[in-house]
């Protein structure tokens, strides 16, 4: 069952559990009122009217529904049989209260009653049989016919155009707001891709694209030294733009930008995480967080584990990853594994650069480690172990 029809569901039976409470305390006040039936029958329809109320009450749960409705059928029924026993003419507080189980008290599974064929047939047994029990009591007592029979009638007739109306606006009602849903995220998706593609174009324009400017033109004005440093400055920012930090500039060309030296592994990792989410892989992190390594072990471990998590990303076939970190007194060690459709590892040349340099080599040059693990079908585990 969808989820549009599920909510449907669920308002069409707390609009029938509302007019049948309500219609069944009401009845109950009728009934209560002193010389109205005798004593003994008062009782024995107490304990109809509480088994109405709590057959109504149960078609929330949408467990049984069908068993509740026809639960309803026959406690109500059973009421006013039991109200007419006595075989006299009933006082207007004993027709007022069989009036109305009959009109809503009954009729609220009316409501309800179009949403599948088992309880069509139930809705036109039920409304045929109330009408006909209703009408034939009230002539065997000698009580007045007409006015019961016609409120019963209208009751059954409002409920069941209730019901249809709502099962059939509120499935169109839940579809455009999924649309609109839709059509929402895309446009924020949008606007969001717009809006870094200009602060990409913008921190390009003040750094890279300016050193480059000055070196086009010889440095002219400009001293070796500031150029050394100002490149120095473009490298830096690339390294945390590639780690996953986003730079918040104060003024054009001007970013400030926190230090590796600065920054504990928990911080950084949560910058590739959400660099990763933005690009449509959700990333777990599991074990350690706050250790703190040197600063080329730092990036060398950073960039082995995010061109890990781009592998995941471009060959996987999955959505998501999962990296545990744990470390020791002389080790930091990361497990990046998905649950994608692996490979052979034998099938690995010499001449792969993403895993062989951008991660073995890449860690070696710090004293560091890679081992990698998969086969076809049974996803991939790649271990990252860096000296502290």
């Amino acid at each position: 069952m969808s989820r549009i029809q599920k909510e449907r569901d669920r308002l069409l039976a707390t609009t029938a559990r509302t007019v049948g409470l309500t219609a069944t305390a009401t009845a109950a006040l009728c009934l209560s009122v002193p010389g109205t039936i005798p004593l003994p029958l008062y009782l024995a329809s107490l304990v109809l009217v509480v088994c109405l109320g709590y057959a109504q009450w149960q078609l929330v749960t949408l467990l049984r529904l069908t068993v509740w409705m026809w639960v309803i059928v026959v406690a109500g029924l059973g009421l006013i049989l039991l109200n007419v026993l006595p075989l006299r003419p009933l006082g207007p507080s004993a027709i007022s209260a069989v009036g109305i189980v009959g009109a809503a008290g009954i009729a609220c599974v009316s409501v309800l009653g179009t949403t599948s064929r088992a309880r069509v047939l139930l809705l036109a047994v039920s409304g045929l049989g109330t009408l006909i029990v209703l009408s034939a009591t009230l002539f065997l007592t000698g009580s007045r016919v007409v006015e019961p029979v016609l409120f019963t009638l209208a009751g059954w007739v409002a409920l069941t155009a209730t019901g249809i109306w709502l099962s059939r606006t509120v499935p169109r009602t839940l579809k455009r707001i999924s649309t609109m849903s839709r059509a929402y995220r895309v446009e924020r998706q949008a606007s969001e891709t717009e809006a870094r593609r200009r602060r990409g174009a913008r921190l390009l324009h003040d750094t890279v694209l300016a050193t480059l400017t000055l070196l086009a033109h010889a440095g002219v004005g400009v001293s070796a030294g500031a150029m050394r440093e100002q490149a120095a400055e473009d490298a830096a920012l690339l390294r945390q733009l590639r780690l996953g930090f986003t730079p918040d500039p104060a003024r054009s060309g001007d970013y400030r930008l926190k230090p590796v030296e600065e920054s504990a592994l928990g911080n950084t990792l949560e910058s590739v995480k959400q660099r990763f989410k933005r690009i449509g892989l959700e990333v777990n992190w599991h074990g350690a967080g706050q250790v703190f390594l040197q600063s080329d072990v730092l990036d060398a471990f950073l960039l082995a584990l995010g061109e890990c998590l781009e592998n995941v990303r471009r060959h996987s076939g999955v959505k998501e990853a999962h990296v545990t970190i744990t470390d020791d007194e002389t080790t930091v060690r990361a497990m990046v594994t998905d649950a994608g459709k692996g490979f052979d590892v034998s099938a690995i040349t010499e001449g792969r650069l993403g895993y062989t340099e951008s991660i073995v080599a890449r860690l070696r040059d710090v004293g560091g480690n890679a081992r990698l693990f998969s086969s076809p079908g049974s996803g991939t585990t790649v271990v990252l172990e860096v000296p502290k």
